[in-house]
């Protein structure tokens, strides 16, 4: 009889726990998802969904995470906010910067991963309607293929985080900018007037000290192409996501405030690596 009873309560658990929300997420990777379900939603609990898993690092907690997302109200369906037309953002994987559900989200997450999340309005705050949520989490260094390195320019090591620094050759520079690629990526190509994403850090070429490096500050930095001075512009155009570039910026090139008026008449070096590159107005399909 007591056997009878136990069995009798697990079937009324299992009728009462909330079904999964309808929700069809499609799309490709590198491209802004399509989500399709039924509006209203009637969400009562935080509900999550790996569309497909990361093959990259797993997300380091406390630390830096590149994504791009689509987030809607899930009660008529209409996007709030999205990435996928502008530049991705960087965030801190904490439960105080991203909120606990984004956190419970994306955390023992992958680079490359496409998570679904879909979670009821809260009773206080600016979000107070249901939501769904697709989240893409972006490498935050060059992941390309590795390419073989022009003879007499600076040797570029990678810290483990991927930072660079560079050994110098002790020869003299070039006098014309060269471009090359040490890793090439393939994603989307980097338009003339493309808002681009990257990590980059700058060195004298006869000392090798860094004046300069995004990878100092924990994030990457978005760009107009147009904005950014003659070097980058004239080196990035045409290269891809998911390359690492190293730029020979000799002295005929402005370099702009960062590099200081001690560098004023210097060739210098960057190493640049592009993780994402959006044009201006297009559809969201150029990561």
């Amino acid at each position: 009889m007591g056997s009878v009873l136990v069995a009798g309560s697990l079937v009324a658990c299992a009728t009462d726990a909330a079904p999964d929300p309808e929700v069809d997420v499609s799309g490709v990777q590198g491209q802004a998802p399509t989500v399709t379900y039924v509006a209203p939603l009637d969400v009562t609990d935080t509900y999550r969904r790996t569309i497909w898993q990361g093959t990259g690092p797993e997300l380091v907690d406390g630390g830096p995470v590149l994504l791009d997302f689509s987030l809607e109200d899930a009660t008529d369906a209409t996007v709030v906010k999205e990435t996928y037309s502008d530049s991705p953002v960087t965030r801190t994987l904490s439960e105080e910067d991203l909120g606990v559900d984004l956190y419970q989200s994306l955390r023992g997450q992958r680079v490359g991963a496409r998570i679904l999340q879909v979670a009821p309005g809260a009773s206080s705050g600016s979000t107070t309607y249901p939501t769904v949520t697709v989240l893409d989490v972006l490498p935050l260094r060059a992941d390309g293929q590795d390419v073989a390195a022009l003879p007499g320019l600076p040797a570029v090591t990678l810290a483990a985080d991927g930072a660079p620094s560079i050994t110098v050759t002790g020869t003299e520079a070039a006098t014309t900018l060269i471009a090359q690629p040490l890793k090439k990526g393939t994603g989307a190509q980097v338009g003339e007037q493309d808002v681009v994403t990257f990590q980059y850090a700058g060195f004298a070429w006869t000392t090798g000290e860094e004046f300069d490096s995004s990878w100092a500050r924990g994030a990457p930095v978005s760009h107009s192409l147009l904005d950014l001075s003659q070097a980058f512009s004239e080196g990035l155009v045409e290269q891809t996501v998911g390359s690492q570039i190293e730029l020979i910026v000799p002295p005929t090139y402005p370099l702009g405030v960062t590099a200081g008026a001690e560098l004023s008449g210097q060739t210098v070096v960057f190493v640049v690596d592009i993780l994402a590159t959006r044009t201006p107005a297009d559809d969201g399909s150029g990561s």
